[in-house]
């Protein structure tokens, strides 16, 4: 039960990372996902820039040892998404680098968000 309590956590996580990275377009649907989208852009800048550790990734490991579990089974979620949400190799300048890349995309984003909602409307 706790692995799979653990694989829900990562897979919240997973969904996590994406609204961080393109949460922006959010905004098209309803303008009360604005808020919401910049209170996780700036935990996932926090995260990056200060080489944290997301609280999510504490429940999982604790969820795992708790059920005596381990995500290295091989199937679909530790081959695939455990790569994505925590990639081999990641350390401090990696994460800084990541952090920019973040940012410079948010800003590129939410520059076609404005585009898309108030210039092309308007012509």
């Amino acid at each position: 039960m706790y692995e799979f309590l653990a694989k829900i956590v990562l897979l919240i996580h997973l969904f996590f990372i994406f609204f961080v990275v393109i949460g922006s377009f959010s905004y098209l649907i309803s303008s009360k996902f604005l808020y919401l989208h910049l209170l996780a852009l700036g935990w996932g800048l926090y995260v990056e820039f200060t080489s944290s550790i997301c609280p999510l990734t504490y429940l999982e490991n604790w969820l795992l040892i708790k059920g005596q579990a381990s995500f290295y089974d091989g199937g679909f979620i530790e081959n695939y998404i455990m790569r994505i949400v925590y990639p081999e190799g990641i350390n401090p300048d990696i994460q800084m680098i990541l952090g920019i890349v973040l940012a410079i995309l948010n800003i590129f984003f939410y520059a076609m968000v404005f585009y898309l909602k108030f210039v092309k409307k308007n012509s």
